[in-house]
């Protein structure tokens, strides 16, 4: 059996660049962190030490309440405007004067007058300002005069509302009230203390300043952290603080901590080369087939930006991603140890980004495998929701073992996480849809499409089992031996029933010229063997025309192509050449288009075919019979040179003949002969004669079923599929 040839290397070299390129592009990196961490966590890098002298300052927390301690007990400073009080009180005056409908008095004037200066002596303020002196919040304020900060109580500060109620309060007469509403002193009140925000916020910064003054300091060359270290608080201000004044130097010592573009170069380099030599070593037939190459390095490429995207925008965001859906897609199209390879090749590529490597690791180690697990066949979209609560429970699983060995306790998991978990979970549940797509762009056909390909409802299949009965038996049949066969030896079962269902639906066109459709007239009596075998071979081109107007996928097309190989209609072939004797004679007339099968699952298709038309023309189906009428048609098969271009290896074919063996036994076993009821002279029961009316209604005496010989035992050579 012959190994493909290899196919143009060009387009995998460039693929290969392309995607390493890619993802080293679009590789997350910050020139403000090199590090990645999260407080209360092992430190996951090596042994850390100070380049230089780094200041210790308070933690984030201390820092906080420091702050809220300063921010309650800080004076803000305010000024007074002094213009803008004798302004008011002058423009007022001289309105109360100009009003000449009003009834008081001058010196109800003067009062008037007085009173708004006591007001404006005491202070007006703002709105925002009074509802923190009425709160308690503002007790008192800074006053700068002579670069002199004075503190001022605040307990007679009105705002401008406050102090229009407190004037008519005071002025009690109907007639001053009346003289306040006509000259609108509500609208003339204005706050002339004011805050002074520049000051104020100089102030406030000096006072931070002061509190967030280094408490301490490390020393160059002293340790800041080593591996496995937790991070507290306290450190991760030491290391933020680190990273800033590192940042600030230009320093590089620390640049052995990080991935560096040229050491991201060589470990993508490693890491996809790792799968190119997977593939060319064990999966030799997805390694010369670009379109499969395409897909996995897409697929790989794609998802591994999409977790640095999820990265970038949530801080769980590689939680979220459903890394597990590129090995259920490769799984569906493709094998389950190419589908673990290539999840495993994905979590290394994306474990640079996670904050906890080996976390990351486990955790989508254990999510692949029981992906994988779970989902060895895909038949239904039942089975992917199942799949997803089994990732999810893994997850969750998983999380808690970290937990507890690390902390101890379940004290600090965090309920977000498990909800990270459930969110991934449902968009595993979209593999549905992404398996379309790829079948729509790479030509691939999923377990599922075969399955609703082989439902005997479908259009084309009805149409067969209508027009041509016999040969829908007959591939039914074929179907059954085949898919046992394809079990046996670790092939595509589902492909193979599939594709047998569909290997003769060309004879649709011409249903009479088959024997299994015939009964009793054989229109090829009328014709020469050369015309005959025309009709017969033409199914083949008959039936990949219907197949691609049906628009059935190309692995389907194959087993109608593929099922009679280049072989010959010996069957009019040897009529032809017993009739013309020592002629030359073109053999092309006679022989298939062709080609011969190029996988195990065509081959195993050849076989079954030829196998299971020729059992139904043998008169004896004994094992040996049987058994040797395998082996002749097989070992036949295989000595013209039809198998040469499948993978298929003897072993192989050994395990089938035994399966073809074993299944026609069982299909041709003999049966026990049921005894005929001997007439009894002795006079029925009485009972039953006093029940006539059951006897009116039953069946009249039926007659033995007779099976009609198979038109199919009219041909004698068993080495070929009958006509």
């Amino acid at each position: 059996m012959n190994t493909l040839p290899s196919r143009d290397t060009s387009l995998r070299i460039l693929l290969f660049i392309a995607v390493v390129s890619a993802i080293v592009y679009l590789l997350p990196r910050s020139g403000e962190n090199h590090y990645i961490y999260e407080e209360n966590r092992p430190w996951s890098y090596a042994l850390l030490t100070a380049p230089f002298d780094i200041p210790i300052h308070l933690d984030s927390v201390s820092a906080a309440k420091v702050k809220d301690s300063i921010d309650a007990n800080f004076e803000p400073v305010f000024t007074r405007d002094l213009a803008l009080e004798k302004t008011i009180i002058s423009d007022y005056t001289t309105r109360l004067n100009a009003a000449t409908n009003l009834d008081i008095s001058p010196a109800q004037r003067n009062l008037i007058i007085k009173e708004i200066r006591q007001v404006y002596d005491n202070g007006i303020v703002d709105r925002d300002t009074y509802a923190k002196i009425s709160s308690g919040q503002l007790p008192s304020v800074r006053f700068i005069h002579d670069n002199v900060a004075m503190s001022m109580p605040t307990t007679n500060y009105l705002s401008a509302f406050r102090a229009y109620e407190h004037l008519d309060s005071v002025l009690r007469t109907r007639e001053v009230h009346e003289a306040l509403s006509a000259t609108h002193l509500s609208e003339v009140l204005q706050p002339n203390i004011l805050i002074d925000t520049i000051n104020s916020r100089r102030l406030l910064d000096e006072a931070y300043q002061k509190a967030m003054a280094p408490v301490g300091v490390i020393q160059q060359g002293e340790r800041i952290i080593d591996k496995g270290d937790i991070v507290t608080t306290r450190l991760a201000t030491v290391l933020r603080t680190y990273e800033e004044l590192a940042n600030e130097r230009g320093n590089s010592t620390i640049s052995q901590h990080y991935y560096p573009i040229a050491g991201q170069i060589l470990y993508l380099i490693i890491i996809f080369g790792a799968l190119y030599g997977y593939l060319y070593i064990f999966r030799r037939d997805y390694y010369d087939d670009n379109r499969t190459v395409l897909f996995l390095m897409s697929l790989i490429g794609l998802f591994t930006l999409f977790a640095f995207a999820m990265q970038a925008t949530f801080k769980t965001g590689l939680y979220i991603t459903p890394f597990t859906m590129v090995p259920i897609l490769v799984l569906i199209f493709l094998d389950s140890r190419t589908a673990y390879f290539c999840h495993l090749i994905q979590v290394l590529i994306c474990a640079i980004v996670a904050s906890f490597a080996l976390e990351f690791i486990f955790l989508q180690f254990i999510a692949g495998v029981v992906a994988i697990d779970s989902l060895k066949d895909l038949t239904r979209r039942s089975q992917l929701i199942r799949t997803a609560a089994f990732i999810l429970v893994a997850y969750s699983l998983c999380y808690v073992a970290i937990e507890i060995m690390q902390a101890g306790s379940l004290a600090k998991t965090e309920g977000r996480i498990f909800g990270c978990f459930a969110i991934n979970a449902i968009l595993i549940s979209f593999s549905y849809v992404l398996m379309f797509l790829v079948e729509r762009i790479f030509g691939f056909t999923s377990r599922v499409t075969l399955v609703e390909l082989s439902d005997i409802n479908n259009p084309l299949l009805r149409e067969l089992s209508e027009e041509c009965p016999g040969t829908f038996n007959h591939s039914m049949a074929v179907s059954n031996l085949a898919s046992a066969a394809a079990n046996r030896i670790g092939a595509n079962v589902q492909l193979v029933r599939t594709g047998s269902l569909y290997h003769d639906i060309g004879k649709i066109k011409n249903p009479a010229f088959y024997t299994e459709n015939q009964h009793g007239v054989n229109p090829h009596d009328a014709l020469d063997p050369i015309q005959s075998a025309r009709i017969v071979t033409g199914h083949v081109r008959e039936g990949l025309a219907m197949a691609e107007k049906a628009k059935l996928p190309q692995v389907i097309r194959n087993f109608i192509s593929e099922h009679h190989g280049a072989g010959k209609a010996r069957y009019f072939y040897t009529i032809y050449r017993n009739a013309h004797p020592g002629e030359v004679i073109d053999e092309s007339a006679f022989s298939y288009p062709g080609p011969n099968p190029q996988s195990k699952e065509t081959s195993i298709l050849m076989m079954a075919d030829s196998v299971e038309a020729a059992s139904r023309s043998m008169p004896d189906h004994s094992p040996e019979a049987i058994s040797a009428l395998v082996n002749k048609i097989i070992d036949g098969q295989i000595a013209e040179g039809l198998h040469n271009d499948s993978p298929i290896s003897f072993r192989d074919v050994q395990a089938i003949k035994e399966v073809f063996a074993q299944r026609l036994r069982t299909m041709y076993h003999s049966r026990i002969s049921y005894p005929e009821l001997k007439k009894d002279s002795t006079p029925a029961p009485a009972v039953i004669e006093q029940a006539p009316a059951a006897r009116e209604i039953q069946p009249a005496e039926t007659t033995p079923l007779i099976t009609e010989k198979s038109a199919d035992e009219t041909t004698t050579d068993t080495n070929s599929t009958n006509p």
